[in-house]
């Protein structure tokens, strides 16, 4: 069993002065750290308002449906768009505890070819390296438990509503698709919103992985003791 203080004065080695690291301590490091910050990062997107309250993770409405409602906005009339940005957040909060254990199942099969040269990069170096690596599986993964929040949150159901509220005599019918019906184009852009959904949630969890990793570079000591306590499960 890894000592607790040979740990942190590893940790602390390879943070402050990363030439004294050997590979295999500071890969270990890296990865420890990034499940530190991948809890941490999901943690606070996952509480309520984790990301609607938040306006630097906040979820748009994607494309023609975003545009549609900033002309509805000043009308009165984008409620039912408003509703479905709310419940798309919503389910991005809810499926943050599947990003979690997605993200920290790819961290812990990664393989890190050059773990000093990463230390040695950007503040967020370590998080862009996860990211590069990772962002296309972990997409798929997540996107069917956010179909399914997306479902249960309401989203896809306020979607055909707002569908069905618009027709061409309205002048926003080209919105959805020139004479297709309004519902059967809405049902079109379930797939746009879920794969924005699923982008849009990843973004967030990196955004904060990053922060966490800066926090960590900034403050060696303190966040090698969180990552210490990570590691023996305290």
């Amino acid at each position: 069993m890894i000592h607790r203080r040979a740990f942190l004065a590893s940790a602390l080695a390879v943070f402050a002065v990363p030439g004294a690291a050997h590979t295999q301590g500071t890969n270990s490091t890296i990865r420890h750290m990034l499940v530190t910050a991948t809890r941490a990062a999901t943690q606070r997107l996952g509480r309520f308002d984790g990301f609607f309250g938040d306006g630097l993770v906040r979820i748009p409405l994607p494309g023609l449906l975003g545009s549609t409602q900033q002309r509805l906005e000043p009308l009165g009339l984008a409620g039912p768009l408003d509703d479905l940005q709310l419940r798309m957040n919503r389910s991005a909060e809810s499926v943050m505890p599947a990003a979690r254990d997605l993200v920290i199942s790819a961290i812990r099969s990664l393989t890190i070819s050059d773990g000093l040269s990463i230390l040695r990069g950007g503040d967020t170096a370590a998080t862009a390296y996860l990211r590069s690596r990772t962002e296309t599986s972990l997409g798929g993964l997540l996107r069917p438990p956010m179909e399914e929040t997306l479902t249960d949150s309401g989203a896809y159901g306020v979607l055909d509503q707002a569908a069905g509220l618009i027709d061409q005599r309205s002048g926003i019918g080209r919105f959805f698709g020139g004479n297709r019906t309004a519902r059967s184009s809405a049902s079109d852009y379930r797939e746009q919103v879920t794969d924005f959904a699923v982008e849009k949630a990843l973004d967030g969890v990196f955004y904060y992985v990053g922060e966490e990793e800066r926090s960590f570079r900034a403050n060696p000591t303190r966040r090698a003791e969180d990552v210490l306590r990570g590691l023996f499960g305290q």
